[in-house]
């Protein structure tokens, strides 16, 4: 072949081997290509359901939920309330069918508006319940709904948790509205402030029967499931499949319509992990949930996945995860279970007692864990070898015996392991347990031996006449007589002299001052033998604490009830005694009030605010097993007198009011997060505006003293709020109230029906908010209006960049509310959305809530209905006149250019604006404001904020926004007018 010809041939060949490779090239980009979509598209798919399934998650066991969605599905049953009503009825007749709704789970579901970021829309909120209810009851299920009355001191880092995220999603949601003008989706969605607080009200007000928790609410709606025989329980918290309770059904499942959802089957649940009921809640706690932080065993849980067999086979490390822990509880603890304590078996180490607690949160009255230890007794320890005794009836086994020459009976013999010789046994009727005898040379009668653990030699018991038991004898060196000793926890015999009174025999001890003998009593606490003093009063012998600041002793009080020494002082009045608390701060004790409803128990060397709930109290298995738990003291409270706390008591669990209880019983409340804009410095924080009010509420509650010195104890506040970290509660004290005649006291509030009295109620409420002065003028607006005029007047005087322009949008928005129908709320559009306005809308409906504090504080003077939000706040209707307001719209067109509403309007704005005048407060225009304090509006730190005293709460040249988060005590409030030229930026 030619040489050209040569060079056509290869590059033809060349240029075919390209286009091959080209096209091949093509392909393969073409499948990847494709692939890449796939796996973007499933990737898609893939974070939703997880970001739904996140959200549903929140609460509970962590996992769980997801784990259950991907690898359990068939858990999970799609059922019908009506067919389960149905069959329930037939299988206990007379009993109406009952779902215990835990409410806290389904406000989100219930929350089925389409505006959310306006403060609320309450109208359609209240219709939407009223559906719900009324579906339910239509088909004879009978309702009750649980809230969570508190929020307990294990969980409260949780709590932060999820506050300090809630922040974030906060700042981004502000952050699209300023750069949208409009609602973000619902992908943002965040509830609306005060929701959970009216929607105990509003379901009140439909006759539904509506429970306030003394702790979490998942405890006493499992509980109440549990004890009542109920069809089943009705929410989104994975807790819900730990408890040995009822069924439990999903809220997020539930159609409405055709009232059909899904039930989680914990027995399936177990059958799926190869596990039995009883180990759940041990496994909740392996995993995490709300009282176990979820790193606390993250090691143990990585070497349980490590040791799986079945790794490999399941991509998703979260399930493999909870596989794995319940293989090795199911492979692992079952084999030593009952022989061995869990802190034995598992890593606990210092978080013994906090893990013990987890286990026992989710046993239910009368319920037991297998998990908690009790050793058999028909079973003894000798040099670590288990051996039976003969005394077990169920013993087959032979021993030895011998002839006792005394009672010529036969009695089984053991064998001394150290010299070989055996030895006749006894067996005391209560223990069960056979011990050694000796036979003394004088009285040739065979007597009992027990083994001094410090000399290790046998020595002879006694028979003690009063308890009837065995205690080890000495020789007297004085008399040389036989007497008897006792040993306590150091190992020591000691010797016992006999109480004259009691006739019974006490340890002895020697004064090293007076080298005497004094008797000696042991500390339940310390199990170490403490010196006893006369008291003269009863002539008997009381223990000593000997108090570690000044060396002396004092004397102690032991609880008639829990048998615990507490230290005692005695009051002057009644020369009675007095237990004292021992304030760890002040190192100084303080009397003790007693709630005598309330039991707690307090790990040693807790914080003194760490709380137990309530069954730790009731459930005598786990007594026997949590051995780091002191003995059950009674809960301080800040209120003595047992009536008031009572009635205070009835009213929290009635979901009647809100907080009183919280600070009466515990002096620490918390309240959640609320749409305020952390970067628009012109309007405070909501938990600083109506904090001169709680104070106030503060002082009413608990007593000032009497005399203003601030003796009256702080209230520990974790509210939310712009640069709180919340790593410490803020020490508020309470602010005494300037109303005429003086302060009432709370039986004349609460208990007294005389006639008079509703004007004492009256006077205290306004007191609250510093409007005594304004009385007649506010009594005078009829209802609903006069509430709200309270309210408005409060917020001018105390935020100064409020403005003209707000006050006619807060009183056109409550007017043209009573003319509207929930369909004309729910077809309002508007413009675009606001963000100052926003937070507008919270700060008010956060001032109702405050509505609601002090109206339960006081009494109930004023009906709860005339502040509750559907009759007198709509968000979008309140941002429709906002926008109108700040487009210059006359008054006339704001209320509809209706004339009765016209009349009204400016009967309430003179109202108003009279009550701040007298506070020295004048509200001016917008307009006004800016032509004489130029670039002051809406700048950061212009904004201004007053209180009741006249000086500045924070120090000079601070903001209020950092008046500093934490432990700092806030005294009376000392805010009055903030000066722009006065704050940082």
């Amino acid at each position: 072949m030619k040489p050209g010809k040569k060079r056509t041939a290869c590059f033809c060949f060349v240029a075919v081997t390209w286009a091959t490779v080209q096209q091949s090239h093509h392909q393969l980009f073409s499948l990847l290509t494709k692939l890449a979509r796939c796996l973007c598209w499933f990737l898609l798919i893939r974070a939703q359901t997880l970001m739904i399934l996140s959200r549903s998650s929140v609460m509970g066991v962590r996992g769980l939920q997801g784990f259950v969605g991907s690898t359990c599905p068939h858990i999970c049953t799609v059922v019908n309330f009506k067919e389960l009503a149905e069959h329930h009825r037939n299988q206990h007749p007379g009993c109406t069918p009952t779902i215990v709704v835990d409410a806290m789970c389904c406000l989100r579901y219930w929350y089925t508006p389409e505006s959310w970021i306006c403060g609320g829309q309450w109208r359609e909120y209240f219709s939407s319940l009223r559906d719900f209810v009324k579906t339910f009851t239509t088909v004879g299920i009978k309702l009750i709904f649980f809230f969570d009355g508190m929020v307990e001191q294990e969980k409260r880092d949780e709590w932060v948790k999820r506050r300090l995220k809630n922040n974030r999603e906060i700042s981004r949601i502000f952050h699209y509205i300023k750069s949208h003008k409009e609602q973000p989706g619902r992908n943002m969605f965040f509830i609306p402030s005060g929701l959970a607080i009216f929607t105990r009200f509003a379901l009140k007000a439909l006759g539904q029967e509506t429970l306030c928790s003394l702790q979490e609410a998942d405890y006493e709606v499992a509980s109440y499931g549990f004890q009542n025989n109920c069809l089943g329980i009705l929410g989104e918290d994975t807790d819900y499949l730990i408890y040995d309770t009822c069924p439990y059904f999903s809220i997020g499942d539930l159609c409405l319509e055709s009232l059909s959802t899904v039930m989680l089957c914990r027995k399936k649940l177990c059958e799926s992990l190869n596990i039995n009921v009883a180990d759940l809640p041990l496994l909740a706690c392996l995993l995490g949930n709300d009282i176990i932080p979820e790193g606390m065993f993250e090691s143990f849980r990585y070497k349980c996945l490590s040791s799986y067999t079945s790794v490999k086979e399941n991509f998703d490390k979260k399930g493999n995860i909870i596989l794995a822990v319940a293989d090795h509880i199911s492979k692992v603890l079952h084999l030593h279970q009952g022989e061995k304590k869990l802190e034995d078996m598992l890593p606990l180490g210092p978080n013994k007692a906090l893990f013990y607690k987890g286990v026992a949160s989710y046993l239910l009255p009368g319920q037991k864990s297998p998990w908690f230890f009790q050793k058999p007794k028909s079973l003894i320890s000798l040099d670590k070898q288990v051996v039976l005794m003969s005394s077990d009836p169920e013993c087959k086994q032979g021993v030895p015996m011998c002839i006792d020459y005394g009672s010529k009976q036969g009695l089984p013999m053991c064998t001394d392991p150290e010299s070989n010789q055996g030895f006749p046994m006894c067996t005391p009727p209560k223990s069960n347990q056979g011990i050694p005898m000796c036979t003394p040379p004088e009285s040739k009668q065979a007597v009992p031996m027990c083994t001094d653990p410090e000399s290790k030699q046998e020595v002879p018991m006694c028979t003690d006449p009063e308890s009837k038991q065995e205690v080890p004898m000495c020789t007297d060196p004085e008399s040389k007589q036989e007497v008897p000793m006792c040993t306590p926890e150091s190992r020591q015999g000691v010797p016992m002299c006999t109480d004259p009174e009691s006739r019974q025999g006490v340890p002895m001890c020697t004064d090293p001052e007076s080298r005497q003998g004094v008797p000696m009593c042991t500390d339940p606490e310390s199990r170490q033998g403490v010196s006893m003093c006369t008291d003269p009063e009863s002539k008997q012998g009381v223990p000593m604490y000997t108090d570690p600041e000044f060396k002396q002793g004092i004397p102690m009080y032991t609880d008639p009830e829990f048998k615990q020494g507490v230290p005692m002082c005695t009051d002057s009045k009644s020369k009675q005694g007095i237990p004292i608390y021992i304030d760890p701060e002040s190192k100084q004790g303080v009397p003790m009030c007693t709630d005598p409803e309330i039991k707690q128990k307090l790990p040693p060397g807790a914080d003194p605010e760490f709380k137990l709930e309530a069954l730790m109290c009731t459930n005598p298995a786990i007594k026997e097993d949590l051995v780091n738990m002191e003995p059950e003291v009674k809960q301080v409270t800040l209120v003595s007198d047992p009536d008031i706390l009572k009635v205070a008591r009835a009213d929290h669990v009635q979901a009647e009011s809100y907080l009183v209880y919280n600070i009466m019983s515990s002096g620490e409340i918390e309240c959640s997060n609320t749409l305020e804009d952390a970067l628009d410095q012109a309007l405070p924080s909501q938990a600083f505006v109506y904090r001169p009010v709680r104070q106030r509420v503060y002082s009413l509650l608990l007593g000032d003293g009497g005399d203003g010195a601030g003796t009256c104890p702080t209230v520990k506040e974790w509210f939310v709020y712009s640069g709180n970290p919340l790593k410490h509660p803020d020490l508020v004290r309470p602010l005494q109230m300037n109303i005429p005649g003086g302060t009432p006291n709370l039986k004349l509030l609460w208990l007294n029906q005389e006639p008079g009295t509703q004007a004492r109620r009256v006077e205290a409420l306004l007191g609250c908010f510093d409007l005594s002065s304004s009385r007649e003028e506010l009594q005078a607006v009829e209802n609903p209006f006069r509430a709200l005029c309270c309210l408005l007047t409060y917020l001018f005087v105390q935020v100064d960049t409020l403005c003209l322009e707000d006050l006619h949008a807060f009183i056109a928005q409550a007017l043209c509310l009573q003319g509207k129908s929930t369909v004309q709320l729910v077809d309002l559009q508007l413009d675009y959305i606001d963000s100052r306005a926003v937070q507008l809308g919270s700060l008010l409906v956060r001032g109702l809530t405050t509505l609601v504090l002090v109206n339960s504080a006081c009494g109930f003077p004023w009906r709860t209905s005339d502040f509750m939000p559907w009759n007198v706040f709509d968000g979008k209707l309140f941002h429709q006149k906002y926008l109108q307001s700040e487009k210059g719209y006359a008054v006339e067109a704001l209320v509809e250019h209706n004339r009765s509403r016209l009349t009204r309007f400016h009967a309430l704005k003179s109202v108003v604006c009279k009550a701040c005048a007298k506070e020295n407060r004048r509200i001016v225009s917008r307009q006004h404001w800016r032509s004489h304090q130029p670039g002051r509006w809406g700048r950061q730190g212009s904004g201004s904020h007053r209180t009741s005293s006249g000086c500045s709460r924070a120090d000079p040249g601070q903001h209020w926004r950092d008046s500093g988060p934490g432990s700092r005590q806030y005294e009376s409030d000392h805010w009055r007018r903030y000066s722009s030229s006065g704050w940082s930026n």
